[in-house]
């Protein structure tokens, strides 16, 4: 029987079959995925094939092949890899310039990613209510940096509702990845988008003016309209995986696009004589912080722990 992964609550899988029950299921005892070292082997957005048992529940015996996934390194196992969702048609990443605060170095590493198994990313900029002068000042000067690298990008309030509704037309008929750090306001987002889904939220911290945990499990939740939302927990940081350090520019598209004006081929950008990037950053046409977030990048293959400061 063929299903839907639409939730994973750690060892627990609930599938949608084809029909529309939805079946609690486990990994079967041998079930390996090939070619990936992951904590998660299966993960909510997958196609799966299950076979019941008499108690009720079911067993996964096997996994179609994805489209795409969204892969971050494990922030407790160093060399494995935590698959956030499969089978995505885009990414919405939630980001707030204040309350909490979303570094560039995170939106960079997600959108890096992103670019690595091709899903397109539209950025939505939330909280504009709570903003003051500064705060929209420096939102203004991000929506421009990264609608000039070709990231649509949107200003929203949850709280407000303010433009959901062009947020409902991208939605539908799509499997949508939400994601961003704790206390963005991905859940009271989904909360305006689908009644009666009550999605837990919850302030931010005061001291820290960092977000908290309210999602604690992926879930796909299906839409009035057509297609799906997948809620995922907020990201601390963003470890990259499965990314050789010549492959990393390649996900940079500006740096990426200078790179060939390079004296050598296999240039890092880092200190080689005849750097088109080096010398698109200092005449401005690379920013500067794309250009310290591809090089982090770079460092973080050459460290044996992720670090979790992004």
């Amino acid at each position: 029987m063929k299903g839907l992964v639409v939730k994973n609550t750690g060892s627990w899988y609930q599938v949608k079959t084809e029909g529309g029950r939805l079946v609690e299921t486990k990994l079967k005892g041998n079930f390996r995925l090939k070619g990936i070292q992951s904590t998660n082997p299966v993960s909510v957005g997958d196609r799966v094939f299950i076979e019941e048992n008499p108690e009720g529940t079911a067993l996964i015996y096997e996994i179609e092949d994805r489209k795409n996934y969204i892969i971050r390194r494990s922030s407790n196992l160093s060399k494995q890899s935590h698959i956030i969702a499969s089978n995505l048609d885009h990414a919405f990443l939630i980001a707030t310039v204040n309350y909490p605060v979303t570094t560039t170095t995170f939106i960079d590493r997600f959108l890096a990613a992103a670019e690595a198994y091709r899903i397109p990313v539209v950025l939505f900029f939330n909280k504009i209510d709570c903003y003051n002068v500064e705060d929209k000042e420096y939102m203004n000067a991000l929506i421009h940096l990264y609608e000039t690298i070709g990231y649509p990008c949107y200003q929203i309030s949850a709280l407000e509702a303010t433009n959901l509704s062009f947020m409902q037309v991208l939605l539908k008929d799509k499997i949508t990845l939400f994601s961003g750090h704790s206390g963005v306001g991905k859940s009271t987002i989904i909360n305006c988008l689908v009644p009666g889904t009550s999605q837990k939220t919850q302030e931010i911290s005061g001291y820290h003016n960092k977000g908290m945990h309210t999602t604690t499990f992926s879930e796909m939740i299906e839409l009035p309209q057509g297609g799906y939302i997948i809620d995922t927990p907020g990201i601390k940081g963003f470890g990259v995986f499965d990314m050789e350090g010549v492959e990393i520019s390649h996900y940079f598209p500006e740096i990426f696009r200078f790179s060939h004006d390079c004296r050598f081929n296999n240039c890092s950008h880092r200190k080689e004589p005849g750097c088109a990037v080096r010398k698109a950053v200092e005449e401005h046409f690379v920013s500067e912080s794309r250009y310290r977030s591809y090089l982090n990048m770079l460092e973080d293959k050459h460290e044996s722990k992720y670090r979790e400061a992004f």
